[in-house]
């Protein structure tokens, strides 16, 4: 936690390869929220909850296009990744990274972050196979332009991806907001999958919170063996 965290803000521990003993703070009330928003415009966090640290209860592809591909790109990938996985008995969840691509969430049962990131580098790897000229595995910067990279690796239990509804720190912020498959299916221009914090509430007001599965346990499936 950074100096000067008060007393009634939760802490869990978070072990690292430098300090077993590391902490970081859990935000679960309105205070927390509110005190750690001052402090900070991003919030960034693992696959897995307090308590269980790496073992995942959802899979992450961070889809990033390299120029001149968009997010126009990223939707097109995204689309196959959804009917892959939905093959193998799994529901996927969009949303914007807040930047210029795009977050795919699976919920899972508790599986162990080795293995999903297994996983979802299988899956990466046939979206390259299956969209040559689209979809990326390796980070490479040589082979990045006008493709997209399938970022599997922030399911290693080491990492963390942008929370839905984050900021983006940003010259105007955007925010890290879940969007519908429709949405998806109809991108065709860079701009179309822009939100900021004035659009949410009326977005949240139409749709819901799209990602609500995600924290609904019966939503939660296993990963294919």
């Amino acid at each position: 936690p950074p100096p000067g965290t008060p007393a009634w803000v939760e802490t869990t521990p978070v072990p690292r390869s430098e300090d077993q003993g590391a902490r970081q703070v859990v935000v679960r009330d309105l205070a927390s929220l509110m005190w750690a928003a001052n402090l900070v415009v991003e919030f960034h966090t693992p696959q897995w909850r307090t308590g269980a640290p790496g073992v995942a209860d959802r899979m992450v592809f961070d889809l990033d296009p390299g120029s001149p591909a968009t997010v126009v790109e990223c939707c097109a990938v995204a689309l196959w990744l959804r009917e892959r996985l939905a093959g193998d008995g799994l529901a996927a969840y969009g949303k914007t990274s807040g930047s210029k691509g795009l977050h795919l969430l699976v919920p899972l049962e508790p599986t162990p972050s080795g293995e999903v990131s297994a996983y979802a580098k299988r899956l990466a790897m046939e979206a390259e196979e299956a969209l040559p000229a689209l979809a990326l595995h390796r980070m490479k910067r040589a082979l990045r332009p006008g493709k997209v990279f399938v970022d599997f690796s922030q399911n290693s239990a080491s990492k963390t991806t942008a929370t839905p509804y984050t900021l983006r720190a940003r010259p105007e912020p955007t925010v890290s907001a879940p969007v519908t498959w429709d949405e998806i299916t109809g991108c065709r221009e860079a701009g179309a999958l822009v939100f900021r914090a004035g659009d949410m509430a009326a977005r949240l007001d139409r749709h819901g919170d799209l990602l609500a599965p995600l924290n609904d346990p019966e939503q939660a499936r296993p990963l294919p063996v």
